[in-house]
């Protein structure tokens, strides 16, 4: 179940790697505390299991999605080097794997031209680009929809660059009239819009936001952190498939593949669609920069200690696993996307069942029927609990009441925001595990 099969593969590919340097005269390392080590890898085993069953289909909550096991040993395999990706001097052969993956994501959204590297995460990324969108627009504000990720207000603080949110629409995507009243102001550098919201997996309208680019003079860069792989899918609906066609056009992207990328923790990337926004992160590095012409990682990024290892993972997982339409790693996705429509098509026909809007990705969010907002959170945290008493683990989302009541006129609105249950189905197998998902649900909810 843990891939411990494919674990046992590792040590040829680890003996591989060691002929790679049998010219080096012999030496015995010290490994300090080398006795202890088996005790110490056995109590962190017990310690590990105090964890929710992140990697099986019962776990239908957070965004967290198993790594590939190539991913797993690619990354093991890597650390016995311990690269760095900041220059070529630490990470030489991970970092052209970096350059070959980070081009291969680039292609798969559509830019014709591109710079771009990995990240600790979407975080990073995402600061990298708002920290470019303030050097090019000096003191104007970033504007993002009130269902945008909160790192976005995070990072303007840490930038000191004013920011304010754009009102949503009943489905949670950024209203376009909402946002051009705020744009003719003149004020502002950059909208931020999301291709997949943490909450509801909401796409923002790209082809709605992008003509306004034309009228005012904004950067628009995209956090696609989470559903920037999707537009390898081709199971989306008219929406979505239209905003993510449109990612190629943005200023910058943020994709992590540390979510649908199959990746371990941290991997996130940034793409810029001018490379020439690699003028604005010069800097002289003369004690690391000094052994290639090439070049170097870290003088188009702001992180200085860059893990070698997450490339190493990334580039054999593509290798693997192209990130092309039809393929198999695009088919595990419309997987995920059909998982998702199944789930949603159960809750929509079940009469004791509130369904605001259809997932445009593979997250879905609904709640129990009940006479008041209030109630509704009362009855959502009481079926997660009894959720996960049955072994099946959701997540609690607090929307805002109208996705609700615009639907259902007859809930009575208590309160702004209301506490609704939350699924990501983001493991193709979930496919296979609606009916028991579905079952555990109703014995929750009875």
């Amino acid at each position: 179940m843990l891939d411990s099969e494919l674990f046992a593969r590792l040590p040829e590919a680890f003996w591989e790697l060691q002929r790679g340097f049998a010219e080096l005269p012999a030496w015995d390392p010290s490994v300090p505390g080398a006795a202890g080590m088996p005790k110490v890898l056995g109590e962190l085993s017990l310690r590990l299991a105090d964890n929710y069953p992140y990697f099986h289909p019962l776990y239908a909550g957070q965004m967290l999605k198993p790594p590939h096991p190539l991913a797993r040993m690619a990354y093991t395999l890597a650390m016995w080097i311990n690269p760095n990706n900041h220059a070529l001097d630490g990470g030489r052969a991970t970092s052209r794997m970096e350059k070959e993956a980070v081009a291969e994501i680039a292609a798969m959204l559509g830019f014709a031209t591109h710079l771009g590297h990995l990240a600790s995460g979407g975080t990073m990324a995402n600061l990298e680009a708002l920290w470019v969108a303030g050097l090019l627009h000096p003191g104007k504000r970033i504007l993002a929809s009130s269902q945008a990720h909160y790192t976005h207000q995070r990072i303007t603080g840490v930038l000191r660059l004013p920011f304010a949110e754009v009102a949503c629409d009943s489905r949670g995507r950024m209203d376009p009239d909402a946002l051009e009243s705020m744009l003719r102001r003149g004020d502002v550098g950059c909208v931020v819009a999301t291709a997949g919201s943490t909450a509801a997996g909401a796409v923002d309208p790209l082809a709605e936001i992008l003509p306004l680019r034309r009228r005012y003079p904004f950067r628009l860069h995209v956090d696609a952190a989470y559903g920037g792989y999707f537009t390898l899918a081709r199971n989306l609906g008219p929406e979505a498939r239209a905003a993510l066609d449109l990612l190629g056009e943005a200023d910058s992207v943020v994709v992590d593949p540390h979510k649908h990328g199959l990746q371990p923790y941290g991997c996130g990337a940034v793409l810029f669609r001018d490379p020439e926004v690699g003028t604005l992160y010069r800097h002289d590095s003369p004690y690391t920069y000094f052994t290639s012409r090439e070049l170097h990682l870290g003088e188009i990024s702001l992180e200085c200690s860059r893990p070698g290892a997450a490339a190493a993972a990334l580039w054999a997982t593509q290798r693997l696993l192209p990130l092309t339409p039809g393929g198999e790693f695009a088919q595990g996705l419309e997987a995920c996307r059909r998982a998702a429509l199944n789930l949603y098509a159960k809750l929509r026909d079940d009469p004791a069942v509130l369904t605001p809007f259809e997932p445009q990705l593979d997250i879905v969010v609904w709640a129990p029927r009940a006479a008041s907002t209030t109630e509704v959170s009362l009855r959502s945290q009481e079926i997660f609990q009894r959720a996960a008493g049955h072994g099946l683990h959701l997540a609690v989302a607090h929307l805002p009441t109208a996705f609700f009541s615009r639907k259902y006129p007859e809930l009575r609105v208590d309160g702004e925001r209301m506490a609704c249950l939350r699924s990501v189905l983001m493991k193709p197998e979930h496919e296979g595990w609606v009916e028991r998902i579905w079952e555990i649900l109703r014995e929750s909810a009875a």
